[in-house]
């Protein structure tokens, strides 16, 4: 086929926030860098706004990239596609866990790292020899990998358009969490972009501020601190106003990486403590143990380094009764966190506890795919109802996210910084957790519930008077 342009789509998921989109299209970035020069490339990110398929022709080759939540949108957009007479191409996290049945409606799909298979699909569609199916699950070397170009930077206006630039350092996470797909999407095996490569993209894109995608950035403190150690002596020299990573709570025993991390202008850590109740340890892969003074001491220790600590919880668990939702919340009251992040389990395809609740029945019939946005309950939980598990964590939510609540936590995380730093570090201390309130918001207004929510949670009535 001779390819006109190749269009990649980002399908919409949580639109514009005050104007602009929360995050750039970074995987987009980098496969529209793979693009050779010769061809047009253009990326849509419908979270910008309605994309125009009625320009797409028989001519083109439109790739989609898309998580569970999105992938009907996917299959909309694909279908809309293809009545125009273009060829489809639908990979990640969704197309990698189920591809069989991404397969049963895109011309072609992609299954793991793309990055090492598109430039493969760009020639054999000109050459009329594409295949249905691409696997790359090698998790090779990330050296060199994807280097984004001058036009594509250019082209995603991530200054006018987001809040916030994403960026990869390391992939990979070897924990063995029963309810996540990492390991499934990008291996077991911890792999390290070459520091030169990174700083020399942060100053090719200008950016000041980003956010890493790495599933476990800060696990690398253990097991490769001298990369770590690089990493940071590189950053520091950059003229950055701050940038934040995910990490498990073990970062916090590394006090000198934590003091290099402070002067490589890390902001803030996104730590999965994921439960405050002990008895959900299987679930947590070795990284999280329920122990909350434990927590409490790698929160201050953390703070004690002038970073700041965003605690990431997940809530219907095996082990949580109803208890949970009150006892979670006055852990975050009484921890400091700087910002936090609720979710409500999700048993996505391809892992363990899928795998188990299928065998228990305790899957939710005809579930759409949309559901799995991990704040709707698609599941069965052990020690409480469905609308137990949805009310708690409604108003775990609303208790969280409430004005004087984000207030309190946004002040005291100001507080911790010199006064002269106080304009600078106005945005991040508040940004956070108006983001997560935002999103809590847009999903109320489908649910019709208030703000006003009762001060404990008795497992029925959310916005009792």
């Amino acid at each position: 086929m001779d390819i006109h342009k190749i269009v990649l789509i980002y399908p919409e998921r949580d639109g514009r926030i005050w104007g602009r989109a929360q995050g750039s299209p970074y995987t987009l970035m980098r496969l529209a860098s793979l693009v050779p020069d010769n061809l047009p490339v253009e990326i849509w990110d419908e979270d910008l706004g309605p994309i125009p398929l009625h320009q797409l022709g028989p001519h083109d080759l439109v790739g989609i990239t898309s998580k569970t939540l999105s992938i009907e949108r996917a299959k909309e957009i694909a279908t809309a596609a293809q009545a125009r007479g273009s060829t489809v191409v639908v990979g990640g996290t969704h197309a990698t866990l189920i591809p069989e049945e991404v397969q049963a409606w895109a011309d072609i799909t992609v299954v793991g790292e793309a990055y090492h298979t598109w430039p493969q699909i760009i020639r054999d569609v000109a050459q009329g020899t594409a295949q249905k199916l691409y696997v790359d699950e090698q998790w090779a070397s990330l050296d060199g990998v994807a280097r984004l170009t001058d036009r594509v930077i250019e082209m995603v206006g991530e200054h006018r358009n987001y809040w916030t630039p994403y960026m990869e350092i390391t992939r990979g996470c070897p924990r063995d969490c029963t309810f996540c797909t990492a390991i499934r999407v990008s291996g077991r095996v911890m792999r390290h972009r070459p520091v030169e490569e990174v700083v020399e993209e942060i100053e090719r894109r200008r950016i000041k501020r980003f956010f890493l995608t790495d599933d476990n950035f800060g696990l690398n403190f253990r097991t490769n601190p001298d990369y770590i150690v690089q990493v940071f002596e590189a950053l520091a020299k950059l003229n950055l106003s701050g940038w934040t990573a995910q990490a498990e709570m073990m970062v916090g025993n590394f006090p000198e990486l934590l003091g290099l991390a402070r002067r490589a202008h890390l902001e803030k850590f996104f730590i999965g403590f994921e439960s405050i109740n002990s008895s959900n340890r299987r679930d947590l892969g070795g990284k999280s143990k329920g122990g909350v003074e434990e927590y409490k001491r790698i929160i201050d220790t953390i703070h004690q380094h002038g970073i700041g600590v965003v605690g990431l919880f997940v809530l219907g668990l095996d082990g949580d009764t109803t208890d949970v939702f009150e006892a979670t919340w006055n852990f975050v009251r009484e921890s400091g966190l700087d910002s936090v992040s609720f979710t409500i389990m999700t048993p996505y395809p391809g892992t363990e506890l899928r795998r188990e609740y299928e065998a228990q029945g305790r899957l939710l019939p005809n579930a759409a795919w949309s559901l799995y946005d991990t704040a709707h309950v698609v599941f069965q939980p052990a020690q409480m109802t469905v609308e137990q598990l949805r009310r708690g964590y409604d108003w775990i939510c609303h208790k969280a996210y409430d004005p004087a609540a984000i207030a309190a936590r946004g002040l005291r995380t100001l507080q911790r910084h010199p006064v002269a730093q106080y304009q600078r570090r106005m945005f991040s201390s508040f940004s956070t957790d108006l983001g997560y309130r935002k999103t809590v918001s847009y999903r109320d207004r489908e649910r019709d519930f208030r703000w006003r929510t009762p001060a404990r949670f008795d497992g029925t009535a959310l916005g009792a008077e």
